[in-house]
């Protein structure tokens, strides 16, 4: 097992979205920096985010327009002022992120053109290379983003048939009709990538890793599935045959349907995973740890035939995750892999996750109900494991514990033995008591916030991932508490 998840850690779990400041959303400016320095002061080594991607009009990380490109939404504009390439001027908000959406594509493509007029020999090397690297990946994305816009952003299966088809005349047309666009939006994954890295590299400095997460399946919509239709369940038209998500549980009586396309499992057996072996290599530049969502559907994953309008008429579907995982591991090593093993976990799930020594996760708040079983009650947790007080798809812990009843709330007073603490600061103490290895709690908990602040919930497509905190919420209290509980329980690695 990597040397990051075999050490008593505490993580904080934070998007990049979430972060302060004046903007629409947070990006990759100084309150980035700002929160390595928080995590640093605290002994917080872990700071968990989710995907990084362009996400569709719903604004959910988890259905992104490709697998590979960051969100130029979180770009941070005043680094682009210090390079020279956007200029300051009284009608734009150029120097800050306080600007509509459309604002910032305009100054990213503003930023563009003055790369083109004033970057260095060297900075226009650095993008050529960058190009270069990339290209796997990078080429498709850039016609495709330029061929959505064309579209007034249609799916790609409403295309013009040459281009749905990808038919290599039409495909080289456009390429030098669009070229300027095509550009413009590899200009804008050369910033992204590099401000991204810039960050880590000052993690690192700090001593703080950084977690990412990997979305077992991908958009429809999306560069991926256009540019490599094998690697998917679809018609000879390009339609999906079946969409993927969860049968009924915790979250949704109907179940969840996600509406992904499953992947044709024995094409990428033909070609060694190439697909997912590329996808897994941008996922380890930018993190150093990673985890799979839905790693179940490693193992099997529900399969529901895309006409029907929920996920109850489904059927799981063996998938071949030990050779996937034997591929990864083959080329990358003994890398720091997490699996999201939540909801329905058979024997073989758990077979597959303990073979590669992969860590689970343990939610305190699926914890008291069920019995002293309970495989989320700390009793039960192992040291290679990762436990939570809640998610990203959980309420905060607060607005849970104002779901509990009485008797719900002596029982886990009970069990905790932790009478004089308001019962969500006792959730944190056991989280980070726990023998688990990470301990990951969300920021909403440290700074003890209500429903109102929940990020996600699931099932739901409105008012989601739009939660961002502010300092003053972060009071000189709840950083003493932290700093003593991690200091306590020996996380400071």
């Amino acid at each position: 097992m990597n040397d990051i998840l075999n050490k008593r850690r505490a993580g904080v779990l934070l998007h990049i979205t979430s972060l302060p400041g004046e903007g629409s959303s947070g990006d990759l400016g100084q309150e980035a920096y700002n929160f390595i320095n928080f995590l640093h002061d605290t002994g917080v080594t872990v700071w968990q985010t989710l995907p990084l991607g362009i996400t569709h009009s719903d604004g959910s990380p988890y259905q992104c327009l490709s697998a590979h490109a960051g969100n130029p939404s979180l770009i941070n504009l005043e680094w682009l002022v210090k390079q020279g390439w956007l200029v300051k001027s009284e009608d734009a908000d150029t120097g800050d992120s306080n600007a509509s959406e459309n604002d910032k594509g305009y100054l990213l493509t503003e930023a563009f053109y003055g790369f083109l007029e004033r970057a260095t020999p060297q900075q226009k090397k650095a993008f050529k290379q960058f190009c270069q690297d990339k290209a796997f990946w990078l080429d498709d994305f850039a016609l495709f983003m330029a061929l959505r816009d064309e579209f007034r952003q249609q799916c790609w299966n409403q295309w013009p048939a040459p281009l749905k088809e990808r038919q290599a005349k039409a495909l080289s047309e456009t390429r030098r009709e669009f070229k300027i666009q095509i550009d413009a939006f590899k200009f804008q994954q050369y910033v992204f990538f590099t401000q991204w890295l810039e960050l880590k590299a000052y993690a690192e400095q700090k001593g703080v890793h950084l977690f990412g997460d990997i979305p077992i399946f991908v958009s429809y919509d999306s560069a991926d599935v256009w540019a490599n239709r094998k690697v998917f369940k679809l018609d000879d038209s390009g339609e999906m045959l079946v969409v993927a998500g969860v049968p009924p549980d915790y979250f949704s009586e109907t179940g969840q349907r996600w509406g992904n396309p499953h992947y044709n499992w024995e094409y990428l057996q033909e070609t060694g995973f190439a697909w997912w072996l590329d996808r897994m290599q941008t996922q380890l530049e930018q993190f150093d740890v990673l985890r799979i969502d839905h790693f179940r559907g490693l193992e099997a994953a529900w399969e529901i035939p895309a006409h029907e309008p929920t996920a109850i008429h489904g059927e799981w579907v063996t998938a071949p995750g030990k050779m996937l995982l034997n591929a990864i591991t083959a080329k990358f090593g003994h890398i720091a892999l997490v699996a999201e093993d939540l909801g329905i976990i058979t024997p073989e799930v758990e077979a597959l996750r303990d073979e590669f020594n992969l860590p689970g996760m343990k939610i305190l708040q699926f914890a008291f109900g069920g019995g002293a079983n309970n495989p989320y009650l700390p009793h039960r947790h192992e040291k290679n494991s990762v436990v939570y007080t809640g998610t990203h798809d959980n309420d905060t812990t607060i607005g849970w514990v104002e779901t509990l009843n009485d008797d719900e709330r002596r029982y886990i007073y009970d069990y905790l033995d932790n009478p004089q603490a308001p019962l969500h600061c006792a959730l944190i103490h056991a989280a980070l008591g726990s023998v688990a290895n990470l301990a990951i709690i969300p920021m909403q908990d440290i700074l003890e916030l209500g429903s109102e602040h929940r990020m996600n919930t699931p099932g739901t497509t409105e008012g989601n991932w739009h939660w961002r905190f502010q300092w003053q919420q972060l009071l000189p209290e709840r950083v003493a508490r932290l700093r003593h509980l991690i200091g306590l329980f020996n996380r400071r690695a």
